[in-house]
């Protein structure tokens, strides 16, 4: 079994937040509430000397690649797509809606590459480091992130990263990724199929978008998103008698909520498309244009903005729920 996981408190955030990590041939790490995680820990002192070094090269690893953004060059517009790959230069392959018998998945994003034709566009077979190097060359993300997501993903699923495949439906398990309260499904309780998005709640959120850029465009904010997914919360357990949303659940929300101004740009007209359609608009291209990707340490100031700014709207999100 290559996973082998552990926690160890990280020196470059509060005291309260953990690393949870580990794979033996690829290392990653995420940030998480360190009380919403078990703590496994190796059994014996060589064991936990190993796995803390483990975990420090990881996140030393991402500080490089954050440092080494700041000091190089941004990729030039019309280049953020490496040469050779699917949606060079912004065109992408033939979108094809999904058929019956198809599989797909709660995320927007993953299910826009399989109805690409980027990852096999039954959604079936997948292997962990295809969904690895798709994440990294279509969404620019940093190469710490894209081997964190497919290894979780192989841990939650009890599978091998290096040996095994997986459906995306696979990922609709509830409450490993998936989980309630989520900005564009309904809740597992309403409606099983996770696969499918549901247009009232992206309308409502899109028309939330409170900023407008230079080219007119509406754009979503990191308040616009904080007052919503507030609201999906308090709707959502309000109205749904299974309703359950963990912290590691919550910063999930926030996390892909998170992308949706990171690695889109927060632009409404484009947020649409992959939204409703989970379909990349031609010409579409990451906002994301730093060399190494979007590396954790960049990534997570902005989700800790949404999901404090979540956190705030609470209190009101519930009173105007009470005065409905």
């Amino acid at each position: 079994m290559l996973w082998r996981a552990s926690c160890v408190t990280s020196l470059f955030a509060p005291s309260s937040w953990s690393i949870r990590c580990i794979n033996e041939e690829y290392n990653s790490f995420l940030v998480f509430p360190s009380s919403s995680l078990p703590l496994y820990l190796p059994p014996t002192v060589m064991g936990v000397v190993q796995s803390v070094a483990q975990n420090v090269y990881v996140f030393s690893w991402d500080a490089c690649l954050t440092a080494a953004n700041l000091v190089t060059p941004n990729l030039k517009a019309g280049q953020v797509v490496p040469k050779g790959r699917p949606g060079e230069g912004g065109k992408w392959p033939e979108y094809v809606a999904p058929k019956d018998g198809d599989s797909r998945c709660c995320c927007p994003a993953l299910n826009a590459l399989a109805n690409h034709g980027i990852l096999p566009h039954d959604g079936r077979n997948i292997t962990f480091k295809e969904l690895n190097e798709a994440c990294r060359t279509v969404y620019n993300f940093a190469g710490t992130f894209c081997f964190f997501v497919p290894n979780y993903a192989a841990n939650m699923l009890h599978k091998n990263y290096s040996k095994d495949t997986f459906d995306l439906a696979e990922l609709n398990l509830h409450n490993g990724i998936e989980h309630d309260a989520s900005l564009t499904r309904q809740d597992t309780h309403f409606d099983p199929d996770q696969g499918k998005p549901h247009l009232p709640y992206i309308r409502e959120l899109l028309d939330s978008a409170t900023k407008k850029d230079a080219q007119g465009r509406s754009i979503l904010t990191a308040d616009d998103l904080s007052k919503f997914s507030a609201k999906r919360r308090v709707d959502a357990q309000a109205s749904n008698p299974e309703f359950s949303l963990a912290t590691i659940h919550k910063v999930f929300g926030s996390s892909n909520s998170s992308t949706l101004l990171t690695i889109f740009g927060g632009i409404v007209p484009d947020l649409k498309i992959i939204l409703e359609e989970e379909r990349l608009p031609e010409g579409w291209e990451p906002s994301i244009r730093s060399r190494m990707g979007l590396t954790f340490a960049s990534f997570n100031l902005t989700v800790f903005k949404v999901e404090n700014g979540t956190k705030k709207y609470m209190s009101s999100a519930e009173d105007k729920k009470r005065t409905d």
